[in-house]
């Protein structure tokens, strides 16, 4: 757990990008024995974008840099460091970011991928805030940016439905004054349970091969009830904790902004808190499952929708792979 008490970091501006091209579920129900009302009821996704066939996730993590960057009237060479969280690189090396920090020409700035599952974007929005705040960095543009349709097994019911593409870019700086600001952040994992969702083949552990592409091991492999589960176990009393450390009650929270996994989920863990739905951001219904973009692309969205405005306190909160959970606490 970090409250950030040395330089105060503000978060600047926002931007995103999603694909055009929209798959819903009716048109799932074309490619694998599924349906719109069973996909609604366990989800809440209604549909999601799917990334064309000559985009990769640097293509989308750079459009939504350029938002980001206009929204905030910067230029890239303002830029100290580009962070892209991203668990579906377009390749393992070079990094999304370094691909993107050089289209950006962002000539001042290094770069770096952060892949923690879905907790990514939290914990890429935490390191920049660190780094300015210890005075390391100035200015930093943090990304979320995945193309999962690519890594979906098609004929896999319980995962293909899930899952889609997009890019969400937040730029983090000095705070101008005392209202924006980054307030605290705190980050966990319990990688016990490291088996709940994977990825296995096609790097060191299952190297490429006929075989493994056979048995589809260089797609998503997930335990869904057991992640519900251990959410649910979780992230209550993790973010009970987290805001009685961060000086406020859950009350104070104006706006909560989970990962956009499941409409369940986050109404589940909201239960337990006590919390409104009415307090929680949402837009798995268009987007499902956007893994480490989700958090910046409901926030951006919300911003631009008038929802959260100036002073209002928003946590943003993710888990993942790993399994890693954290949440971050924003004061716009």
């Amino acid at each position: 757990m970090a409250v950030f008490n040395g330089r105060p970091v503000s978060l600047l501006g926002s931007g995103m990008y999603v694909p055009e091209k929209v798959l819903t579920n009716k048109d799932l129900e074309k490619i694998v024995d599924t349906n719109d009302e069973w996909i609604r009821t366990r989800t809440g996704i209604v549909e999601r974008r799917v990334a064309s066939d000559d985009q990769v996730t640097s293509d989308l993590a750079y459009l939504a840099a350029l938002e980001a960057l206009r929204s905030c009237s910067l230029s890239p060479k303002d830029l100290d460091m580009v962070i892209v969280a991203t668990n579906t690189p377009d390749t393992i090396f070079p990094s999304v970011a370094a691909k993107v920090q050089g289209r950006l020409a962002a000539t001042k700035a290094g770069a770096s991928d952060i892949q923690s599952g879905c907790t990514s974007s939290v914990y890429a929005l935490t390191y920049a805030a660190a780094g300015i705040a210890s005075f390391l960095w100035e200015r930093v543009l943090v990304i979320g940016a995945e193309v999962l349709t690519r890594l979906l097994n098609w004929e896999d019911r319980s995962t293909c439905v899930l899952f889609g593409d997009g890019a969400g870019a937040v730029v983090l700086g000095v705070s101008p004054d005392d209202k924006n600001r980054v307030i605290s952040a705190s980050l966990r994992s319990d990688g016990t349970k490291s088996d709940l969702i994977i990825l296995p083949g096609g790097l060191v552990e299952c190297p490429a091969s006929v075989e493994m592409i056979e048995k589809k091991l260089h797609t998503i492999h997930m335990k869904g009830n057991d992640v519900f589960k251990f959410v649910n176990k979780e992230l209550p009393p993790f973010l009970s904790e987290f805001c009685d450390e961060s000086g406020l009650a859950l009350d104070d929270v104006d706006w909560w902004i989970f990962h956009q996994a499941n409409y369940r989920i986050v109404e589940s863990v909201l239960r337990r808190l006590d919390v409104s739905m009415d307090k929680a951001i949402l837009n798995v219904d268009k987007y499902g499952n956007t893994s480490s973009a989700s958090v910046f692309l409901a926030f951006h969205e919300a911003k631009a929708e008038g929802k959260v405005k100036r002073g209002d306190k928003v946590v943003m909160v993710s888990f993942g792979s790993g399994m890693t959970y954290g949440a971050t606490l924003i004061e716009v």
